[in-house]
């Protein structure tokens, strides 16, 4: 069929030069509803298979890269646009300066899933003159060969998000799974990243199909019933997956309180308040007889070396009368360094863990001579000049309990949660997302913690400012949440667990490596397609 020709039996969508980004970009942005709060896991399914289905009838590999990229755009301008709320509401960027560099965030997100589309298109089929060489739409073996490399490379860059330039993983597919879809019970075996290529492996399935069906290509009996068994069987193993227990309980279920003092974010460092913040806690604190207390991330507006002698007196004496523990959030000085640390008060010997993966241009400013006059001129945050604590700490033992801290943002990698573990009975994470506002921002957050829990068959506590302030079980699912913005205390029985899952023994080794012989064997079955393309080569001249 003539390349004009196959334009115009393109379906409406695929003509139209501003329907086709403007569908694009509400794609990306209906997969949003996958994640936080709305936890409608199909959603971003069904986005995906839309952009696969744009993909499949790419005849360049820029067509594909920038149909990716406008879906990209969607995704993270819906999805991560409370960026713009922290620089400009609470960091004092000017609005239009906040609004461009959110902007600036997202493209290079974006680039992410149009990389994916291009190394896609690239490696499933050679093009002459910007037509696949199979004729004009993807042929059969192409097609098979984008199933996988979709879903691999998407995967991959998911997970590239998540350490390069220190990382930002939000937003990647797996998430968008937990914890009520079947293929969450994957979690514990292969980690999020691992369910990012389950995911998108079942919408790129789809959408293979749905771009045959409406460009009238042939589709054999046999494929369409591999295609409803291969979906089935990803879909029920999930589902029984979810019922395996990976670890067990051990001891008897602790009381804990969990404390969300709700101090305005503009007024958190105010001097002026100081004193009444430090009173508002210690109260809170002296009101619950649970074994375990936990505060925020910086709960207490001082440094600990400053905090008032009485104060920690009366914490640590109230949690000895508790026979337990308080863990405190302060910022700690240390021969001339500054870490956003927890502390431990109470019936054990003191303990401190100091956060290690440090927010870029929120804790600590990369490259500053490079980028130090955003801060001089155009930003205010406090506590922007952090150092890291040490990667490798043991879990604190507090309350009878082995607890494994990580503060604020550090629930959003996996890999790094593991260290603490098998040891670690409980999880507890210590944050302050009120630089967020009333936005997306907590519940996705909450949504990270729920993931680290189904990876490791450990419950999280979540203990916040402002919210979300919460209790998870070992399936992920929320067991008790606070009301966001109010002064509350959240009172659960926790159970300590032990044991490890695949994810805690091999980390993401697993994913990786079933990532690496993908990638060989794609590269093999394009070696092996090079003499048929030169053969055809040969035919057109």
């Amino acid at each position: 069929m003539p390349y004009q020709a196959t334009i115009q039996a393109m379906p409406l969508l695929a003509n139209y030069r501003f329907i086709k980004p403007l569908t694009l970009f509400l794609l990306g942005a209906t997969s949003v509803l996958g994640f936080a709060p709305f936890y409608f896991y199909p959603a971003s399914i069904l986005s995906l298979i839309g952009l696969f289905y744009f993909w499949h009838l790419s005849y360049t590999a820029k067509q594909a890269a920038f149909a990716g990229f406008i879906y990209g755009l969607g995704l993270f301008s819906t999805g991560i646009y409370w960026i713009y709320i922290s620089l400009h509401e609470f960091g004092g960027m000017p609005s239009l300066m906040a609004g461009f560099a959110t902007f600036v965030l997202c493209a290079f997100l974006s680039l992410f899933p149009a990389a994916v589309g291009a190394l896609s298109f690239s490696i499933s089929g050679f093009s002459i003159s910007g037509i696949r060489t199979s004729g004009a739409h993807v042929s059969a073996t192409q097609g098979h060969t984008m199933l996988v490399a979709i879903p691999v490379f998407w995967a991959l860059s998911d997970w590239i998000r998540s350490w390069i330039f220190t990382g930002f993983p939000w937003l990647t597919m797996g998430y968008s799974q937990v914890p009520y879809s079947p293929l969450a019970g994957y979690m514990p075996i292969v980690g999020v990243y691992g369910v990012s290529l389950i995911t998108v492996f079942v919408a790129s399935l789809l959408g293979f199909w749905l771009a045959k069906r409406l460009t009238n290509q042939p589709s054999t009996l046999i494929w369409r019933r591999n295609t409803i068994a291969i979906l089935l069987l990803i879909w029920i193993a999930g589902g029984l997956l979810k019922l395996v227990e990976w670890t067990s309980p051990i001891g008897k279920p602790i009381s804990v309180a969990l404390l969300q003092g709700n101090i305005a974010q503009s007024l958190k460092w105010a001097p002026e308040i100081a004193e009444r913040t430090l009173q508002q806690y210690l109260t809170m604190a002296e009101a619950s007889n649970a074994k375990l207390i936990l505060m925020p991330e910086t709960a207490l507006p001082v440094l600990s070396s400053e905090l008032p002698a009485e104060i920690k007196t009366r914490l640590q004496q109230h949690a000895i009368r508790n026979q337990g523990d308080i863990l405190v959030g302060l910022v700690e000085r240390e021969n001339g360094e500054y870490f956003n640390s927890m502390l431990s008060f109470g019936s054990a010997p003191t303990a401190v863990y100091r956060k290690s993966h440090l927010v870029p241009f929120g804790e600590f400013i990369p490259l500053k001579v490079a980028f130090g006059w955003i801060y001089r001129d155009w930003l205010n945050m406090p506590l922007s000049d952090l150092s890291r604590g040490n990667l490798h700490q043991q879990p604190m033992h507090i309350a009878g309990e082995k607890v494994a801290i990580n503060i604020c943002y550090e629930d959003v990698f996996g890999e790094e949660i593991i260290r603490q573990l098998p040891t670690a009975s409980i999880l507890v994470n210590a944050s302050n997302d009120a630089w967020y506002g009333e936005s997306l921002a907590a519940y996705q957050h909450l949504q990270f913690s729920q993931a680290r829990a189904l990876e490791t068959g450990r419950m999280m506590l979540r203990t916040t400012n402002t919210g979300a302030t919460a209790m998870i079980d070992t399936k992920g699912y929320v067991l008790a949440h606070a009301p966001h913005f109010t002064q509350t205390t959240l009172n659960v029985m926790v159970q300590g667990y032990a044991g490890s899952t695949p994810y805690v023994r091999f980390g993401n080794w697993l994913f990786l490596g079933f990532c690496l012989i993908a990638i060989m064997l794609l590269a093999l079955s394009k070696v092996l397609a090079l003499p048929n393309f030169l053969v055809r080569l040969g035919k057109t001249k």
